[in-house]
C-alpha cells in the first residue's frame, strides 16, 4: 500500500464572523460558508504549489450546513475554488459530527491509496454563528442519539458532564481538585491560543482581556462570568461556537519526494466508532473506543507514545482533553489531571506538547472544519512553518491528532510524520 503525504495546507481565521444587532437581533454575515471554503481551498492549493487542474477529487467535511447555513449539497460548491481546473471533478461531502473533517481526509486517503486518485483536496468548513444559541444547540443535538438524548434536551454539555462525573467519581477526586484540573486545562488552551493569530480567542480576545492564563484566574471569576452549564462543567470548560475552514492537499509520498515537495506523511490512522447512546456504554470514565483508535494508528505507524512530539486533541470540553491525554498514553489512567496540575504538556514539555494551537477551547471549534484544521496546523508545525506557539527546543518530527465526533462516538486518530 502506497504511503500518502500532506503537501499543502491552509487554515482561515476562526471566529464569530458575523455582526449582530443587539436591538433587533438581526445577524449580518461577514464571511459566508462559501467565502470560507474558497479561501481555505485556494490557500491549500497555493501552499502545495498546484492548481485545481492537478486535483483528481475533492472531499468536504461539514457537519450540518443545511441547518447552520441552509446549504445542503455543499461539496459541489468546491468547484468555485478553481472553476476552470475543478469543473467535472468528483466531489463528496462527509459527515460524522465533529469528526467530519478527519473522515473526509480518510476517505480521500483511501482513494489515493487505491490508485483511483493521484492528488486530492480536502476541505473542512462550518458556519455556525448565523444561528442564535438555541439554534446552535439544536443543530448540535442532532449529532447525539436523538431519541434518548437530543429529543429529551440532553445537550452536549450534559453528555460530557456525564463523562466528567464518571471520571471524578471513578477516581475518587474531590470537587475542588477536579475543578482545578479542568481550569488548568482551559488555561493552557488560552495561553497557547493567544499566540495563534488565527484563533477565535486570540490576542485581544476575551481570554486575553480577562487574563485567563492560570487556573486561579479562571476559578476566581464571579459566577456570572463563568456560570455552570452542566454540572460540573462551567462556561470556561466549553469550546467555542466558531465559523471557519481549513484545507489540505494530499498525494503519494513517493510522488511528493520526486517533485521535491515539503511533505508530512500520514503514517497511521485509527478510525473507531463507539455505540452512539451513552446509556449502553460500559462506563463513562474513559474513551474506550478512543484507546482502540490510538492502538490501531500507532500500530500502523510503527510508533509508541514516546515517539510523539506534539498532539492536537479534541478539547470540546476540558474533561475530554483529560480523557484524550490518557487515551493517547501520555498519562496513566486517572493521572492526566494531576499531570496538568504539575505543568505538563506545555510548549517546553520534554516529552510532548498538547494543543499548541490553543485547541478547540481557544482556537475555536467550527465543527466540520476541526479535524482538517488539526491536520493542517500539525502539518505546518512539522514542516517548520508553525502558526502560533512552537516547541521550545526542537522542530517536531511526529505529531498526532485525536478528533472525536458526537459524545466521543466517532474517534479518529492520525499519526503524522515529517517525510523528508
Amino acid at each position: 500500500m502506497s504511503k500518502v503525504s500532506i503537501i499543502g495546507a491552509h487554515n482561515t481565521k476562526f471566529g464569530s464572523l458575523v455582526k449582530r444587532n443587539k436591538e433587533t437581533g438581526e445577524i449580518t454575515d461577514l464571511q459566508s460558508i462559501y467565502d470560507l471554503m474558497i479561501e481555505a481551498g485556494r490557500g491549500a492549493l497555493q501552499d502545495a504549489g498546484i492548481t485545481g487542474a492537478e486535483v483528481d477529487g475533492v472531499w468536504v467535511g461539514s457537519c450540518a450546513p443545511g441547518i447552520f447555513a441552509n446549504q445542503e449539497h455543499l461539496a459541489a460548491f468546491a468547484t468555485e475554488i478553481d472553476p476552470e481546473g475543478l469543473r467535472f471533478k468528483p466531489m463528496t461531502r462527509c459527515e460524522d459530527a465533529c469528526a467530519s473533517g478527519s473522515v473526509a481526509l480518510y476517505d480521500a486517503l483511501y482513494a489515493v491509496e487505491a490508485g483511483r486518485v493521484d492528488v486530492a483536496l480536502v476541505v473542512g468548513v462550518e458556519k455556525m454563528n448565523l444561528l442564535d444559541t438555541k439554534g446552535v444547540t439544536h443543530a448540535l443535538a442532532t449529532c447525539s442519539h436523538w431519541p434518548e438524548e437530543g429529543a429529551k434536551a440532553v445537550s452536549f454539555p450534559c453528555l460530557f458532564a456525564e463523562y466528567a462525573k464518571g471520571y471524578r467519581d471513578h477516581y475518587g477526586l474531590d470537587g475542588d481538585t477536579f475543578k482545578a484540573m479542568l481550569a488548568t486545562v482551559a488555561a493552557l488552551g488560552y495561553r497557547n491560543g493567544v499566540e495563534n493569530p488565527l484563533a477565535h480567542f486570540g490576542k485581544g480576545g476575551p481570554s486575553d482581556k480577562l487574563g485567563l492564563f492560570t487556573k486561579e484566574a479562571i476559578l476566581g471569576l464571579p459566577p456570572e462570568k463563568n456560570p455552570v452549564i452542566a454540572d460540573p462543567l462551567a462556561l470556561h470548560d466549553c469550546s467555542l461556537v466558531t465559523d471557519g475552514a481549513a484545507a489540505v492537499v494530499i498525494m503519494r509520498t513517493d510522488a511528493a519526494k520526486a517533485t521535491g515537495r515539503k511533505a508530512v506523511e500520514i503514517a497511521g490512522v485509527g478510525h473507531v466508532n463507539e455505540r452512539i447512546a451513552i446509556s449502553v456504554r460500559p462506563n463513562m470514565h474513559e474513551l474506550m473506543a478512543g484507546k482502540e483508535a490510538v492502538r490501531r494508528a500507532f500500530k500502523e505507524a510503527g510508533i509508541g507514545i514516546h515517539d510523539v512530539d506534539i498532539a492536537e486533541v479534541h478539547d470540546c470540553f476540558t474533561i475530554n482533553q483529560i480523557l484524550s491525554t490518557e487515551a493517547l498514553g501520555l498519562s496513566k489512567d486517572g493521572r492526566a489531571g494531576f499531570d496538568y496540575l504539575e505543568g505538563r504538556f506545555t510548549h517546553d514539555d520534554p516529552h510532548c506538547a498538547i494543543n499548541l494551537s490553543g485547541g478547540l477551547k481557544a482556537k475555536g471549534h467550527p465543527v466540520g472544519a476541526t479535524g482538517v484544521s488539526m491536520h493542517a496546523l500539525l502539518y505546518k508545525q512539522l514542516v517548520g512553518e508553525p502558526i502560533g506557539v512552537t516547541l521550545a527546543k526542537k522542530v517536531p518530527q511526529v505529531g498526532v491528532s485525536f478528533n472525536v465526533g458526537g459524545s466521543a462516538v466517532t474517534n479518529c486518530v492520525t499519526v503524522l510524520r515529517r517525510a523528508f
